[in-house]
């Protein structure tokens, strides 16, 4: 008698069990590119901005003797500007690369649209944080603006300014820092509104400004109203990048949380195939069939 070879002991695969493979091919596809993304991500790690930002002083009183230049060149006290109305005062630098002239951009179009008009109901005050920016600069921005937003009233009530802000920030509780490294300030968005008497009375943060807002908080300065204090405003304006020099601040935090959840994806991703593996006993062997000779 002979024995013929067995047949095959296993089965050919189902679907089921391919799809699970390639996604287990997928999981570690995905691993490897994380490994070799992520230490870049980890790398390109931004300044230091602690301690940087906003930090609201309503009911603080603005230093009236501040000397400061206009846009001309001539000496003027911050008391003297704010002794008549009300102001919306925002610090940064003219040529900043970033996001100060956006802020501008947003409080003009804001006010064009407010029913308010300028060197009556309020006056705006752009304070240089940059001490070697000169009026000339400040003249040149002026100029800018001033063709591109139309105010009612004129541009009677626009004060752009140069010279040593420090008082002023720290009267509104305004922290910003030069870095050396990315050649640029690290500073704070938002405009401080201040009552014709020049106390704080509130701050509009960060940037996107409408009309009613602005209307609202110039209202309520007229009236001599000091806001509870809001929130610290933490939206900063710069750029870094590791490799060029230049990267967003808000793109990195949206990159790492991005990271951090395409880790948790994938430890999850792995215990569910684990879990849903199928656990069988190995086939036993099936004796092939005697044939007489």
């Amino acid at each position: 008698m002979s024995s013929h070879a067995d047949p095959a002991r296993f089965t050919a695969p189902t679907p089921q069990q391919n799809g699970r493979r390639r996604a287990a091919g997928r999981v570690i596809a995905a691993a490897v590119l994380l490994a070799a993304w992520w230490p870049a991500v980890a790398l390109a790690t931004p300044p230091d901005v602690s301690g940087l930002g906003f930090t609201p002083h309503p009911g603080a009183v603005l230093p009236a003797a501040a000397g400061l230049r206009d846009r001309n060149g001539r000496v003027v006290r911050l008391g003297t500007l704010l002794r008549a109305r009300p102001a919306l005062i925002l610090l940064g630098y003219y040529h900043c690369p970033n996001l100060c002239g956006s802020e501008r951009d947003d409080l003009f179009a804001a006010l064009q649209h407010s029913g308010l008009v300028a060197g009556a109901d309020y006056q705006v005050i752009v304070l240089s944080i940059d001490p070697h920016e000169t009026p000339a600069d400040a003249d040149a921005a002026w100029r800018e603006d001033a063709a591109r937003y139309r105010l009612a009233g004129g541009d009677a009530g626009r004060h752009y300014l140069t010279g040593d802000s420090t008082p002023v920030a720290r009267a509104v509780g305004y922290a910003a820092r030069w870095d050396d490294t990315l050649r640029q300030f690290i500073h704070p968005l938002g405009v401080v509104v201040a009552t014709q008497g020049g106390v704080v009375s509130a701050y509009l943060p960060g940037l996107g400004y409408t009309p009613e807002a602005v209307q609202g908080a110039v209202r309520r300065a007229a009236a001599a109203f000091v806001a509870p204090p809001p929130a610290p405003v933490l939206l900063l304006c710069f750029h870094y990048d590791a490799s060029t020099g230049r990267y967003t601040l808000a793109i990195t935090r949206v990159l790492r949380l991005a990271g951090l959840l395409t880790v948790a994806g994938i430890a999850g991703l792995l215990t569910l195939l684990h879990l849903r593996r199928p656990r069988t006993a190995a086939p036993a062997a099936m004796p092939g069939p005697d044939r007489a000779d």
